[in-house]
């Protein structure tokens, strides 16, 4: 049985400043909560309806399909909702490949993203102040588990930038065009905004700017999506990193 002051404390973290509060956040379906189990994330709850998850049993709690509807956040609840406690940040100062994020906001795109620097062997993300969060739990969804294998921190990207040793590139649609362009393997690649791109601020710490070609015959395209955009530029940077 789900009590009503637990349904209240889950559907207040669907709010960044209850997350942070209670250092909680919401992970949903079999595959999530378990990638999450077995990561350096800390179970505090579960509630499922189903028997398949090997954790002490005195954080697992049996509910009906009828009361997880309660405390779900999707429409076709997954058998099981699990709370993890938001660990401590932890900025990586490690001089390796880099992937940071200016202004992104939708969660289903920090998610796909997430899920590529997992794809790719990335461990490193930082995103700026004003990105979604990642504990959103639409982002958390989105993941596919992949939030357990990716380091992620927010900063001011400013600082971050002018402190870091490493080459810096970013996304625009005047860059050069990835295909024909030197990349170095240890390097910070930025993406912006989904509607506006990487802001100005963070453009003039950027020497190095790249980006996709159009290659359809009217090039009437206007953009990608953020998160296809960092697909191919991901990929293209390991690429030359495999045939150095």
């Amino acid at each position: 049985m789900v009590s009503k002051s637990q349904i209240k404390l889950i559907t207040s973290l669907a709010q960044k400043k209850y997350r942070y509060k209670h250092g909680l956040f919401v992970a949903e379906g079999f595959k999530t909560i378990n990638e999450l189990i077995n990561s350096k994330f800390s179970l505090n709850r579960l509630f499922t309806i189903s028997a398949d998850f090997k954790v002490d049993s005195d954080k697992i709690q049996k509910l009906d399909d009828k009361e997880l509807k309660k405390i779900s956040f999707l429409k076709t609840p997954q058998a099981a909702l699990a709370l993890f406690e938001i660990p401590e940040e932890n900025i990586s100062k490690e001089k390796e490949f880099t992937l940071a994020l200016d202004g992104i906001r939708d969660p289903g795109n920090l998610g796909t993203i997430i899920r590529l620097c997992d794809w790719f062997g990335i461990t490193n993300l930082v995103c700026s102040q004003d990105s979604v969060d990642c504990y959103n739990p639409k982002v958390v969804q989105a993941t596919m588990g992949s939030l357990a294998r990716v380091n992620i921190s927010y900063c001011d990207l400013e600082p971050f930038l002018k402190n870091s040793e490493l080459p810096v590139y970013g996304a625009f649609m005047e860059g050069e065009n990835i295909y024909k362009s030197e990349t170095e393997e240890n390097a910070i690649l930025v993406m912006g905004n989904e509607a506006n791109g990487i802001s100005a601020e963070i453009e003039e710490l950027i020497p190095k700017k790249i980006s996709v070609p159009r290659f359809g015959e009217l090039k009437e395209t206007e953009s990608l999506n953020v998160a296809t955009a960092t697909a191919i530029l991901l990929s293209e940077f390991k690429r030359k990193d495999f045939t150095r």
